[in-house]
């Protein structure tokens, strides 16, 4: 399989694997590299979450009327109209 001096070489390299020849901005650069992604993803779920607060009428309706005539194209149509009002009313 792997001869004992190719695990020997790396299992020397190992400890420095994550480790740059950068220095003091290695320690930055792993700040940014986290806190860019966290960001990003934070505003995601808050645009997502925001989304879903202004649709959610308009899914309400659609499922009322879903129920009352089984009908998904007019489910589908009522869905659009009270989801077009709603983010006319938010603009």
């Amino acid at each position: 399989m792997y001869s004992p001096e190719a695990i020997q070489q790396f299992l020397v390299l190992l400890p420095t694997l994550g480790q740059s020849s950068l220095g003091i901005l290695s320690g930055f650069a792993d700040i940014v590299g986290g806190a860019v992604p966290l960001v990003i993803g934070i505003l995601i779920i808050v645009l997502v979450v925001g989304l879903a607060i202004i649709l959610l009428p308009a899914f309400l309706i659609g499922l009322v009327v879903w129920f009352l005539t089984g009908s998904f194209f007019l489910a589908g149509i009522s869905f659009l109209v009270v989801a077009a009002i709603s983010l006319v009313k938010l603009i």
